[in-house]
């Protein structure tokens, strides 16, 4: 698994293969870093840009090609 830089994963756009309660478009709007000096990403927060609601996942959930495409389709 390649490591991801968390400034290069902030603000990224995502759009669901299958809509996720109705919503379809995402933006990442916050990267949670661990605690210990490494910092490896543990969670981010991706937020609908429809309804604006935020939703917390692990970020290897958006590697998954069959649930997630990167950019706006």
């Amino acid at each position: 698994m390649r490591a991801v830089h968390p400034k290069k994963l902030l603000l990224t756009k995502w759009t669901a293969v299958e809509p996720v309660s109705k919503q379809k478009h995402f933006l990442v709007t916050n990267v949670m870093l661990t605690e210990i000096p490494d910092g490896k990403i543990e969670w981010i927060e991706i937020e609908a840009v429809y309804s604006r609601k935020t939703k917390r996942i692990q970020w290897q959930e958006l590697r998954d090609e069959s649930v997630w495409c990167q950019g706006w389709v």
